[in-house]
């Protein structure tokens, strides 16, 4: 019987996975710079080359910012459902997937979702003001069109957020974060804010106000299946169009290729 094979992880990759687990832990706080490239080569016993490769492994994941001169150093990011969204988005981005292939994902996940913000024993306390509090900003917008498409997408995100389920959050999120992104792009191109009629778009609020009300009463089979109803009615506008473009949700810190930061 032949011998397992035994990967061999070079230094660089171990001292990224120190370091990430760090992160990750919260013992090297978000936002904060990592100790000086003098004091990691003395803690880890390694070569400055093999340094500056695990710097970049981290970096080409979204948990740091490499910056050179007088304030250098390398900034700690903590992973966000953005950093999914972004690599979500390369993913879809390299097979030319369409928008409206991420809006019928949509339509399975985030009723789910409004579901699950029904069945939160708090919603009255934590579910229920967000909603009402974003429904109202979208009433008070609906004549103009950019900003009632902002309100509204935030209404859609916060049934995701406000769902207690933190592996749906990060999942339903990252889909929710792409078609947001492209929707209010979309929002800002138009310059005939007639494309969605005033009656139309306080048709799709009143949507909005009908699931919050079951969330409200706590009726998770009427939030999903009201949620599931306007989802195929309000995913008609144009910014079901195209194809995913990750450019969109790239997350803070996240270098661009070829970037002169290194």
């Amino acid at each position: 019987m032949a011998a397992p094979t035994v990967r061999f992880r070079r230094l660089a990759e171990q001292v990224a996975d120190e370091l990430r687990r760090r992160i990750l832990a919260g013992e090297l706080p978000d936002e904060h710079v990592l100790p000086k490239e003098d004091e990691l080569l003395v803690e880890f016993a390694i070569s400055k080359p093999s340094l500056r490769e695990a710097m970049r492994i981290l970096e080409a994941e979204g948990l740091l910012t490499v910056r050179r001169g007088k304030l250098g150093g390398a900034v700690i990011h903590r992973p966000t459902p953005a950093n999914v969204a972004y690599t979500m988005g390369l993913v879809l981005g390299s097979q030319r997937v369409s928008l409206a292939d991420v809006g019928t994902a949509l339509l399975q996940v985030e009723p789910a979702c409004a579901a699950l913000c029904a069945q939160r024993p708090d919603r009255k306390s934590t579910v229920v003001p967000i909603l009402r509090r974003l429904h109202e900003e979208s009433v008070a917008a609906v004549d103009d069109l950019q900003k009632v498409t902002s309100a509204s997408r935030r209404y859609h995100e916060a049934l995701v957020t406000q769902c207690g389920n933190t592996t749906m959050l990060v999942m339903a999120g990252a889909l929710e974060a792409l078609w947001s992104a492209h929707e209010q792009s979309w929002s800002s191109r138009v310059t005939d804010h007639s494309a969605v009629p005033i009656p139309e778009r306080r048709a799709v609020l009143e949507d909005h106000r009908q699931v919050i009300d079951a969330i409200d009463v706590g009726d998770a089979q009427r939030a999903r299946d009201l949620a599931a109803a306007h989802l195929v009615h309000a995913q008609h506008y144009p910014g079901r169009v195209g194809i995913v473009d990750p450019a969109m949700v790239r997350p803070r810190g996240l270098p661009l290729s070829g970037s002169s930061e290194l």
